[in-house]
């Protein structure tokens, strides 16, 4: 452990917080970009409130923030101001007219343990103000790095999206290599999303072969989560600037993004933890 994660950790042992225990905290992740990974976390996290729960997407990408992008909102603030001190958690957290709350990402920090004693302290103590959700999806930047690993060792669930593409699929598998390596987590669940499938049966045939091999030679649990079809309405909702579950609630991939959200919430996790304790595990305290 570098000093810096010790400093991580040194902060959050002193922190005495009455956290919303019942958080659930859902990071969502791909081996690559271009899979549709933001897409997938902003419609689970609709399909979430359509349930009515409180939700918050945080664009946990540090490099190329694009969570408002696909929602067409202009964010009068993101993770910058906030992690300058310039802005606090409440002033960035944005309303939107679709029954969420977003933090919009930042660019310019290529890891959250590189920040100073001070903007780490302050990032730690707002992030807390997120409490008040039900449910946090991080939406990660594509690839691994410390800030990927980090949100998914943290998060009570982790969502590997990848897509039938051999290259998605190689990248599907080496990042849950990298995280079977490097994250030490008994907790972790794991789970897999396949995205813009033109059938059940190509769906089924990509998270077997993720799965079987993950498990065989990385020892590590994978959960089918589900997929989403490749729909002529996503392609289209993107270039409109909105989520698909809203321009086309009734089409095949809405419906599938529901249907992940059921099984989301049919499968146990631990309960208890909630965002405290994702702070604990984000910063490097093990619970």
């Amino acid at each position: 452990m570098t000093d810096q994660a010790e400093q991580l950790r040194e902060i959050m042992q002193k922190k005495q917080t009455s956290m919303n225990t019942n958080t659930r905290i859902i990071a969502v992740a791909s081996g690559k970009g271009g899979v549709g990974k933001t897409n997938v976390a902003i419609n689970i996290a609709l399909a979430y409130a359509q349930l009515g729960k409180k939700v918050i997407v945080m664009d946990a990408d540090l490099g190329l923030a694009n969570v408002n992008v696909v929602l067409g909102i202009i964010p009068k603030y993101n993770l910058y101001h906030l992690i300058r001190k310039q802005r606090s958690m409440r002033d960035i957290i944005q309303d939107t007219n679709y029954g969420i709350r977003i933090v919009a990402g930042a660019s310019g920090f290529s890891k959250i343990a590189n920040l100073s004693d001070d903007e780490r302290n302050n990032f730690i103590d707002e992030l807390q103000e997120l409490s008040s959700a039900e449910v946090i999806i991080i939406d990660t930047s594509a690839g691994v790095s410390q800030n990927v690993l980090a949100f998914v060792e943290a998060a009570d669930d982790a969502v590997i999206v990848t897509t039938p593409e051999p290259t998605a699929i190689t990248d599907a598998y080496g990042i849950i290599k990298i995280i079977a390596t490097e994250i030490d987590n008994m907790h972790l669940n794991l789970k897999l999303v396949v995205n813009r499938v033109k059938s059940v049966t190509e769906a089924k045939r990509v998270a077997e072969r993720v799965i079987n091999i993950a498990g065989q030679f990385l020892n590590i649990k994978v959960d089918y989560l589900g997929y989403v079809y490749d729909d002529p309405s996503v392609s289209n909702a993107v270039l409109k600037q909105k989520p698909f579950l809203i321009l086309d609630p009734n089409g095949k991939a809405s419906i599938c993004v529901k249907h992940i959200v059921s099984r989301l919430e049919k499968m146990e996790y631990n309960e208890g933890t909630g965002i405290s304790g994702f702070l604990r595990r984000l910063m490097g305290k093990k619970r």
